[in-house]
């Protein structure tokens, strides 16, 4: 309930998104870690207590100047009590409070509503402890756990949409059931990136050991320790990215003929495998299921002592396949001519995967798509991105 009042209240959601500490109790706006001085001029953290006046789940203007607060008695810098606030009254009964608090504004004593309301009673609780310590602010951005029974895929709240103002438009990654296999280099950032995203399931694929190559090619900082042991890959970034995202399911296994029926449920899969074969298998299936995918690709090459190269991505869907086998070698590795370096560098791979995960997102009606291209090279040397295989 107090997510969904939150987010249906402006007044709240402001609050919030500026970094406020709220919570709900009961019908009470609570907002934590307010700085304050006490009477020895000590700085100190109190909770200011508000009550709601609600139309059904949303807030309306507030309905009294009082508030009540949760601390010791808030001073002036020099430890006198700050008495244009102070108010005799006992908190009523359930208030989760000490002390009562009476600031009304003028002209018409009544605030506009509650970020109104609660910034008022902050500056004047909080203007003495920023004149010890500037540094001091009541706007502490705390993660914000999701609630028990909400369908969210994180287990805190994404504020990072909610502040630029585009939880519409992210909603349009909701729901989505997304395959990555492949935990190399660029496989590993498109993970990092995804799981940012609120699809409800990522289901990542590799059989191989993560080892220290893997270490100098992928997002995080193992340890040594961590290295040691050789992990899975797949279980050590499930590891990792499953304190952020619920729904991260592991699969060690490399693609084969007897398993890649398990991505017949996927709303969309990202292929970043380095075997031409094995791209094959995977593209033959993903077609057969008419699931939409993007393939990524990196030939890097060393020519005058400096690297060079291209970087590819290559999206295929039910509306538009015919271009992908121009585009993609499904040859063995020895057979790849420059493309069988293997060279890949940290910078190259993080790119190589936002690239895809852009167009992935242009899929999704997330990102304007003017070229609406499914084939996007970049080129090192000179800098250059270039579109093709338009769909029309």
């Amino acid at each position: 309930m107090s997510k969904q009042l939150i987010d249906r209240s402006p007044d709240l959601k402001r609050l919030r998104d500026e970094g406020y500490h709220l919570a709900i109790d009961a019908s009470y706006l609570v907002v934590r870690d307010i700085p304050y001085v006490n009477s020895c001029k000590a700085i100190k953290r109190g909770a200011l207590v508000s009550k709601l006046t609600l139309a059904g789940d949303v807030t309306v203007r507030p309905d009294t100047h009082v508030a009540y607060f949760s601390g010791d008695q808030p001073c002036s810098a020099d430890g006198r009590e700050i008495e244009q606030i102070k108010n005799p009254s006992r908190p009523p009964d359930g208030v989760p409070a000490n002390l009562t608090f009476s600031a009304k504004p003028t002209p018409t004593g009544f605030y506009e509503d509650y970020y109104d309301k609660v910034t008022a009673y902050i500056a004047i609780l909080s203007g003495p402890a920023i004149a010890i310590d500037p540094s001091v602010t009541a706007q502490t951005f705390p993660p914000i756990p999701t609630e028990e029974g909400d369908d969210s895929p994180f287990y805190y709240i994404d504020t990072a949409s909610s502040r630029a103002e585009i939880t519409g438009v992210t909603r349009k990654l909701e729901g989505r059931k997304i395959a990555i296999v492949g935990l190399g280099g660029t496989g590993s950032y498109v993970l990092d990136l995804v799981s940012k995203t609120p699809v409800r399931e990522i289901h990542i694929y590799d059989g191989d050991e993560y080892l220290s190559h893997n270490a100098f090619r992928s997002p995080g900082a193992p340890s040594l320790e961590d290295l040691r042991v050789k992990p899975r890959k797949a279980a050590y970034f499930k590891a990792i990215y499953s304190k952020m995202h619920r729904n991260i399911i592991d699969h060690e296994a490399h693609a084969t003929e007897a398993n890649t029926e398990i991505l017949q449920g996927m709303d969309f899969v990202f292929l970043c495998v380095d075997n031409g074969p094995a791209r094959k298998l995977l593209v033959q299936r993903l077609e057969q299921f008419g699931i939409s995918f993007i393939d990524v690709g990196m030939g890097v090459d060393l020519t005058d002592d400096a690297l060079g190269g291209i970087l590819r991505v290559t999206a295929s869907t039910p509306q538009q396949r015919e271009h992908f086998r121009k585009r993609v070698s499904f040859a063995e590795a020895d057979d790849r001519g420059e493309y069988a370096s293997n060279i890949q560098i940290a910078d190259l791979n993080a790119l190589n995967a936002a690239l895809a995960v852009i167009k992935w997102k242009k899929l999704c009606g997330f990102y304007r798509d003017l070229e609406r291209e499914h084939n996007s090279t970049y080129t090192i040397d000179g800098n250059h991105l270039t579109n093709v295989d338009r769909h029309a």
